[in-house]
């Protein structure tokens, strides 16, 4: 498959690696992961590197994102690898380059080999500081194991750093909330995300709460907690740009951001998902099953879908909406000419006088607060009004 062109109005072209090695499962995690034994991990490497000559990457900007899985399980020998690997692929380097770490995994050779690669942003899943908490939704690292690997990071030279954090487990009130936040902000992390704490199908959570072994909160207390969170980081000087995310000025995530304004991504490695040129495609969610079929044209994807100008409008009015900036109704005409925005006219009028949303006098649309907590309802509304 050949990259030659950037897809209409996108700014860098997202690359995503999956790399899918856990040594345990988190109790909510439902994402494809594989137990990291060294003789599957030589062949994920070798697999990365065979799949990067499928594609020609022309001369484009490009954001990347190491997500997993855990990819700093990997040896230090093995990211460098894996990162030069990519480098040779590409004719500039990303303007991003994201890694994901677990705080457990985090060691300085590590560290090191990232930055001399040229990884400018690192992401680290925290959840919480509490060590009750961290037991209650399966994380294997400790607190001290969070401060450690802060400082680690601090110390070889990342500044741009992001710390995830869950809210709405079960039993954690919301002064335990407050403190992780607080804990968190004098780390001094260039970006935090915050994300409500999900019972996903095929979890170790999921299987818990049917077997009545730990509850999950309320539709009400899960919105004091989203308004509590925005209201403390914002007065934490952390600018919200999106539902879950928070930044200091210029270090919002863009390879997220060129997600959510549906721009085109490529995935490598198995079970890694790809957006480009009008079609959705994915890896299979094996090793062995993505080894094979690689180089296999007909049976190389899990699955392979064109997008309907439809589907793409509609993608593109939601997760555009999550972001605090919203979206450009004139720019999606211009975009989508072959489809009428016309029908959402009705629903429009109803969000603003809902006060659910706001339509600016250059046609930008954006949730009002109250809107973001309503987020998914209003997606199911503009869902339903083009299948009307």
């Amino acid at each position: 498959m050949k990259l030659q062109e950037k897809a209409e109005n996108t700014s860098a072209l997202g690359i995503y690696f999956h790399i899918p090695f856990c040594a345990s499962s988190c109790d909510f995690c439902a994402f494809y992961q594989e137990a990291p034994q060294r003789a599957e991990l030589s062949r994920y490497i070798t697999g990365i590197e065979d799949e990067l000559k499928v594609y020609t990457f022309a001369d484009i900007e490009t954001t990347v994102f190491w997500g997993g899985g855990t990819p700093g399980l990997l040896p230090a020998s093995d990211l460098y690898r894996m990162g030069t690997a990519l480098l040779n692929k590409l004719s500039k380097p990303p303007i991003e380059w994201t890694v994901e770490l677990a705080p457990s995994v985090v060691k300085e050779d590590k560290i090191k080999a990232l930055l001399d690669l040229g990884v400018n942003r690192i992401s680290m899943g925290v959840q919480t500081f509490n060590e009750k908490y961290l037991r209650v939704i399966g994380r294997r690292h400790s607190a001290k194991q969070v401060y450690k690997a802060i400082d680690i990071i601090k110390h070889c030279g990342f500044e741009n750093f992001n710390l995830d954090l869950i809210f709405s487990i079960p039993g954690q009130s919301m002064d335990d909330w407050l403190l992780d936040i607080n804990e968190a902000k004098a780390t001094e992390p260039a970006h935090i995300s915050t994300y409500c704490l999900t019972f996903e199908e095929d979890t170790v959570l999921y299987s818990k709460l049917l077997k009545g072994q730990t509850h999950k909160k309320s539709e009400d207390e899960d919105a004091i907690f989203y308004e509590k969170t925005w209201e403390t980081l914002e007065n934490a000087n952390f600018s919200q740009y999106e539902i879950s995310n928070f930044s200091k000025p210029g270090k919002e995530c863009l390879h997220n951001i060129n997600t959510w304004r549906m721009n085109d991504w490529i995935g490598l490695g198995p079970s890694a998902a790809s957006q480009f040129n009008g079609s959705r495609f994915a890896n299979h969610a094996s090793v062995e099953k993505w080894l094979t079929n690689m180089h296999k044209n007909n049976e190389r994807f899990e699955y392979l879908n064109e997008i309907s100008s439809k589907t793409f409008l509609v993608d593109s009015l939601i997760f555009g909406l999550r972001m605090n900036k919203g979206v450009n109704l004139k720019f999606l005409r211009q975009r989508f000419s072959d489809i009428s925005l016309t029908p959402l006219n009705n629903l429009w009028q109803k969000l603003i006088e809902e006060k659910l949303v706001i339509l600016n006098s250059v046609e930008q649309l954006y949730l009002t607060p109250k809107g973001r907590l309503l987020c998914d309802s209003i997606a199911v509304e503009i869902m339903n009004t083009f299948d009307e």
